[in-house]
């Protein structure tokens, strides 16, 4: 029904030239006041979260929808949103399933397997896991145990750790499917974190991921590796939650990336050792919007941004980066009052001695 009605209203707004390719997704934790502050909303912020989108006319529609749209270059409403939330946690059900429910509005949990087979505390249950797909839900692999998928464990070979992800994420699958009769085969990374052998073993298995980078996600977007806006700790507030929901897809033809300021190899990975200032190169459709880009770096703030031949947006770290997860973002205002052009780029950054180690 929901999917029926979204197709007719699509088509209405094609003919009348309030279309687009490209939708926000919206991703949330905890609904709780008793939760860590970090990954946590209040519910009542949650409400009021879910108030504006019902005022201002989004349309909330099924994330697999969404992926096949803009995998087709096909149109989407203009203010389009996704709601989706990671880990699974009983607040999800208590605080947040009813406000959808009442709304008929569909989202999608991420779901790690274990500690919902093991019953664990602060958990949804599959009877409740059950409950929201049978209203609206789509459930959604969040790996069987929550692992640090980039990292290699001591010792362990390339092989072994392809083996070991394998499991997690079939195992994780089957378990989806055996309680809900589900199976989208799309993964939400833990912690966001992802390399090029998390996305290459993703692919084979034909899956498509979500990562914790900021920004809407776009035909032309990595669907290995697509954004979504975190809401937790100082993110979420009514000011900021306004600003992504109503922000656009950077309309970039190329994204490429180099280790340093030289920009003599271009690399296709996001790990980069400690010390680096990577360089991210967009290439723009217009230039006019090249040339209103400001980018920042986490812990840094604003940082160096040159445009090149009009339409080649470069920017760079101000200082070396840090071990740990690093962001640039990138934006531009646009010719609507209060949408943005949005655009981020993740690094892992390693230690002094060439690893990952994860950061909490």
């Amino acid at each position: 029904m929901i999917r029926s009605l979204w197709m007719l209203f699509t088509v209405a707004l094609f003919s009348l030239g309030l279309s687009a390719q490209a939708a926000v997704v919206l991703q949330y934790h905890h609904v709780s006041e008793d939760t860590p502050p970090s990954t946590s909303v209040t519910p009542a912020l949650f409400a009021e979260h879910m108030q504006y989108l019902e005022d201002n006319d989004f349309e909330v529609l099924p994330m697999m929808d969404v992926l096949e749209a803009l995998k087709k270059g096909e149109s989407l409403p203009s203010r389009t949103a996704v709601i989706t939330f990671d880990d699974a946690y009983d607040s999800v059900y208590t605080e947040a399933f009813p406000l959808l429910k009442k709304r008929d509005w569909p989202f999608t949990v991420f779901v790690n397997t274990n500690p919902i087979d093991a019953g664990r505390r602060g958990f949804v249950t599959w009877e409740q896991m059950r409950d929201m797909a049978e209203h609206g839900g789509t459930i959604a692999n969040h790996t069987a145990d929550h692992t640090f998928m980039p990292r290699l464990r001591d010792g362990e070979s390339r092989a072994q750790w392809r083996e070991r992800i394998t499991d997690e994420l079939m195992v994780a699958e089957k378990r989806i499917e055996e309680e809900t009769g589900q199976s989208v085969k799309v993964l939400a990374y833990p912690y966001g974190e992802y390399d090029n052998h998390v996305k290459d073993l993703l692919g084979d298995l034909g899956f498509i991921g979500f990562a914790q980078n900021s920004g809407a996600i776009a035909s032309h977007s990595d669907f290995l590796a697509l954004p979504r806006y975190p809401f937790g700790g100082v993110f979420g507030a009514m000011d900021d939650f306004r600003t992504k929901a109503n922000s656009l897809a950077m309309p970039v033809t190329d994204v490429r990336r180099y280790q340093d300021e030289t920009r003599r190899k271009a690399f296709d990975d996001v790990v980069v050792p400690a010390g680096s200032r990577p360089v991210l190169v967009l290439e723009l459709e217009d230039a006019s919007i090249a040339g209103r880009i400001n980018c920042f770096a986490s812990r840094q703030g604003a940082i160096k941004t040159e445009v090149v031949d009009g339409t080649t947006l470069v920017a760079i770290a101000n200082e070396p980066l840090s071990p740990g997860r690093v962001q640039y973002n990138c934006t531009a205002g646009s010719s609507e009052r209060g949408r943005f052009y949005w655009q981020s780029q993740q690094w892992l950054v390693t230690d002094k001695d060439g690893n990952w180690v994860h950061q909490n």
